[in-house]
């Protein structure tokens, strides 16, 4: 049995990939007998829905996200996780999110010789073009490599996004892949009653695109390909699941979709395989966990040839790609999807199909595996040099930090096995 930190900006029931995933691998390693101990920021307004979780938590405090009031980021802690970790030492600390607190905690583990691992989970250098700062884009690339550059091991989903990252000089990179709960998101959830309260019947094609309402997902183009296919087919249905800060200017441009706003578990597998194909024109995914999820539902998937859609969709099998960034295609890919109705079928089966045997289990043993490599490297004394300013992680420094901690109030939240840092 190991004691592993893991750190993290985001936790369910938030909804994203980033905590949708990483829950998924806590419940994993909590399962297989190691004691976890989550660093994470307190939402106040998901505290209460996290109360008596079978694991220790240490909530941090948080700043508010512009955009998202019910989300909010990691305030810098370094102090007290060096008391915290100087107590009670794990024995690999795994950093989920590169953000002010997870640079607190790759700080502090490394002034403290803890092995480290990380997650390479969202492509924040990408989305500089989408809010007109893409001139940040270079230096947010410089800031990942550093980061991660100073862990054993970085951990990345795919075999393409670890090509990517090795050519920008990211080292010592693993594949993990995600996984899908294929007893969940399944096509028997199908429902005629919400299909109804969407307006549509049996002819209608219905396209489902899920996630969060933001720039960087593209979805003018989701736009763009619900106006093609009216011109095109006629009866179509565009609904959106998810929320955030586009919502209104979608509702104001297209007033006939459906905007269901953020579902979870059951309700959320309803709204997938009540669909007849999903949509999804994201180019900064380093994943897209929804792709799975709408393939495990039945859902022929339409997709650049990127991310998790490049690795599991055949295109004409059970989705359609589009080629690089070309828009232009993109919508030709959900015109052809739309022409021939009776290979949807088969396409829905196919999807299914493809996803069937990626088990949360498998992907759990082999991210206890990469953790387990960066405890070795560790031992063997292959800690990676510190980056400019950060301690060097010397007995003398650490005693030297230690004695610049102040009193932190700790005390165990009454009731919730949460305590406050």
């Amino acid at each position: 049995m190991r004691r592993i930190a893991v750190v993290t900006e985001t936790y369910p029931p938030e909804v994203n990939g980033v905590a949708m995933s990483i829950a998924r691998v806590v419940d994993g390693l909590q399962g297989r007998g190691h004691a976890v101990q989550l660093v994470r920021p307190r939402q106040t307004h998901h505290d209460a829905a996290l109360q008596r979780l079978p694991f220790e938590q240490i909530l941090t405090r948080a700043w508010p996200i512009p955009g998202y009031p019910s989300l909010r980021m990691g305030a810098p802690c370094m102090r007290a996780l060096l008391r915290l970790w100087s107590r009670q030492r794990p024995d690999v600390v795994h950093i989920a999110t590169e953000g002010p607190l997870g640079w607190s905690a790759l700080r502090v583990a490394l002034a403290l010789k803890l092995p480290l691992s990380s997650d390479f989970r969202t492509n924040f250098h990408a989305y500089g073009e989408h809010y007109r700062l893409g001139w940040l884009a270079r230096p947010i690339m410089g800031y990942l490599r550093r980061f991660h550059n100073r862990t054993q091991c970085t951990m990345v989903p795919t075999e393409a996004m670890r090509a990517q990252l090795a050519s920008c000089g990211f080292e010592r990179l693993a594949v993990v892949s995600r996984g899908v709960d294929t007893r969940l998101f399944h096509p028997a959830r199908r429902s005629a009653a919400l299909r109804q309260g969407w307006g549509v019947d049996d002819d209608t094609l219905v396209l489902v695109s899920v996630g969060r309402l933001a720039p960087e997902k593209n979805l003018d183009l989701v736009l763009q390909v619900h106006e093609a296919l009216l011109q095109a087919a006629g009866k179509v249905k565009l609904v959106f699941v998810g929320d955030g800060p586009m919502r209104a200017e979608l509702q104001a441009r297209c007033p006939s979709a459906v905007f269901a706003g953020q579902r979870r578990g059951e309700d959320l597998a309803a709204h997938y395989a009540s669909a007849d194909a999903f949509v999804f024109p994201s180019l900064t995914e380093t994943f897209g966990n929804v792709t799975l999820e709408a393939m495990a539902s039945g859902l022929p998937v339409v997709a650049f040839d990127c991310a998790a859609a490049g690795q599991f969709i055949r295109s004409g099998h059970n989705g359609r790609l589009a080629a690089g960034r070309d828009a232009n295609d993109f919508v030709r890919a959900a015109l052809s999807l739309a022409a021939d109705p009776a290979q949807r079928p088969a396409m829905a089966r196919a999807a299914r199909d493809t996803v069937g045997a990626l088990d949360w289990d498998a992907v759990v043993a082999c991210f206890e595996d990469v953790l387990e490599r960066a405890i070795s490297a560790d031992a063997t004394g292959s800690m990676p040099s510190s980056a400019p300013g950060t301690p060097r992680p010397t007995a003398r420094r650490s005693v030297a930090l230690l004695r610049q901690v102040t009193a932190v109030d700790r005390q165990r939240v009454a009731g919730d096995g949460a305590r406050p840092v």
